[in-house]
């Protein structure tokens, strides 16, 4: 009988982790009020000051995605920093997406994004930390750039997502970086 390898020799993509229970949370409060649990206050960002503050929130995922535990959850049902990582990413390419759609057309509605099943489609944990970082760098760059285009008499557009809630373009910028700030907190950088 062949015995298994140490946990700590198995290849990290050779383990499915346990899925994380989905957040079904109405996060859209942290338009009003700071959050207590990352202390950002969304609502305060003025909506032509959201591409400057992308870089200080998304730079650290750099350092972040070089720990040697990158990969290592915390607990079974937290995201490991990588799979962090992965949704952040993932929440900028879907911004960028949400402004051009945006300053495009009048009133669009979003596809729904479940950001819980792309996780365990694109199996965040198993992604590689230096590929994440580098496609996190250019999603980061997209986000900015398209808040940036932005003009005076555009951030009052709005949008629709999937469940009803409407944005405008600032508070949509409001709400994205707070889920920056907030996954920066839930990794501790």
């Amino acid at each position: 009988m062949t015995e298994s390898p140490p946990p700590e020799t198995v290849e990290p993509d050779a383990i499915e982790p346990d899925a994380i229970e989905p957040d079904t949370k109405d996060w859209t409060w942290t338009l009003r009020e700071t959050c207590l649990e990352c202390g950002f206050t969304a609502g305060e960002v003025p909506g032509p000051q959201v591409a400057d503050r992308v870089p200080a929130l998304t730079e650290p995922w750099q350092a972040v995605l070089a720990r040697p535990d990158a990969r290592r959850r915390p607990d079974p049902r937290t995201w490991s920093p990588l799979e962090y990582a992965c949704h952040v990413r993932d929440v900028c390419r879907v911004f960028t997406e949400r402004v051009d759609a945006m300053l495009r057309e009048d009133a669009p509605a979003f596809p729904n994004w479940d950001q819980d099943a792309t996780a365990v489609a694109t199996r965040y944990h198993a992604q590689d930390p230096a590929e994440v970082a580098a496609e996190l760098r250019d999603a980061a760059t997209d986000v900015q750039d398209a808040f940036a285009s932005v003009e005076r008499d555009q951030w009052q557009r709005t949008g629709v997502r999937s469940d009803g809630s409407v944005f405008t373009v600032e508070t949509l910028g409001q709400y994205f970086l707070h889920d920056l700030a907030h996954h920066l907190a839930d990794v501790r950088a």
